[in-house]
């Protein structure tokens, strides 16, 4: 699968169309009793209400105060579903979806509706099952999208995703907000050298829909990958019923392993070995530094991370989950699948 590529005259086209708004008018956001003024082109549509990050986000950006970094971006409206047949989801939707009216969001009953209001989307269903169905009704009505993790439950489906966008020419990443933890940012900035290897956990909750690491082992995984790239060839997987430890091994011979946690004390980190120093990975601070990245990422339609590295990533879970079946045995990963 090809990188994405996308070109400023597309994204500039692509976001006049979505900024039209059709049949909707651009009034001011009321919240906490402060009308706060829409700019065209920033208004933000929610795509699921049975996760977290969903209320995190729009709280951030409907705050009154909001960080100047987020240049007047704001959450408008929001389609609740998500999952209903995942039982942590379907408690979290009512709950959820009371919380985020509070921030001045309108709550509408169709994903069509909801493109018709908004200029760019925050697909955060909670269940990467719907991915690909909710994914391809925002690519194709041309509106710039971040999907949270998972980016789908299979690589299968991911790629499908990938493939849609390129087609329309329409912005799509994917990623955990692990990834632009501060230590992470440095090493990829090349502050301490080369990577030679890396150690990353995180815990590891089984979800029975999703193959393992799909559902939350994916933010160990995301940070293992980055600081190591892409280039992971083969992949072996340790399992009990408490922990699952996979090593990676790459092209150029390093190694890189993740260690999944589902007993005693649980936390995201790491270490990673450069050439200059052994760098702790975090801590994690939340997701401040995602929606950073998400909201340049809606200014100038350059995807942060590439298609090639998350569909890497998928590949690399899958694999896992293979040679976990086959009861360790290594897996060569085919990210041509």
């Amino acid at each position: 699968m090809a990188q994405n590529t996308y070109n400023r005259r597309n994204f500039i086209k692509t976001a006049t169309f979505a900024g039209a708004g059709i049949g909707f008018s651009m009034g001011p956001l009321s919240i906490f009793g402060k009308d706060i003024p829409l700019a065209k082109g920033k208004r933000i549509g929610i795509i699921g209400l049975d996760t977290t990050h969903s209320i995190a986000f729009t709280k951030a950006l409907n705050d009154p105060a909001a960080a100047p970094e987020y240049s007047g971006y704001h959450v408008v409206a929001a389609y609740p579903y998500g999952s209903r047949d995942i039982e942590l989801c379907i408690k979290r939707i009512p709950v959820q979806t009371e919380e985020i009216k509070k921030y001045g969001v309108e709550i509408v009953d169709s994903i069509a509706t909801l493109l018709k209001m908004t200029d760019v989307i925050l697909l955060e269903t909670n269940d990467g099952r719907l991915h690909l169905q909710q994914a391809l009704q925002v690519i194709q009505a041309g509106k710039p999208l971040f999907i949270d993790k998972p980016m789908a439950a299979s690589y299968a489906d991911a790629a499908a995703i990938f493939r849609a966008a390129e087609k329309h020419q329409i912005p799509v990443f994917s990623a955990s907000s692990l990834r632009f933890m501060t230590a992470v940012q440095n090493i990829n900035s090349g502050r301490y050298g080369k990577v030679s290897g890396a150690d990353t956990y995180s815990p590891a909750t089984i979800e029975k829909t999703h193959p393992d690491l799909f559902w939350y082992g994916i933010h160990g995984v995301e940070t293992l990958f980055a600081v190591m790239g892409t280039g992971c060839r083969q992949v072996t997987c340790f399992s009990t019923l408490d922990t699952d430890v996979v090593v990676g091994q790459w092209d150029d011979n390093r190694t890189g392993t993740f260690r999944g946690l589902r007993a005693g004390k649980t936390d995201f980190g790491g270490t990673c070995f450069c050439e200059q120093e052994i760098i702790p990975l975090g801590p994690y601070l939340g997701y401040a530094p995602l929606l950073k990245a998400i909201i340049q990422f809606f200014e100038s339609g350059k995807p942060p991370v590439s298609s090639k590295e998350t569909l890497e990533i998928l590949a690399f879970m899958e694999a896992a989950s293979t040679s976990k079946s086959q009861g360790g045995k290594p897996i060569t990963l085919n990210n041509d699948k």
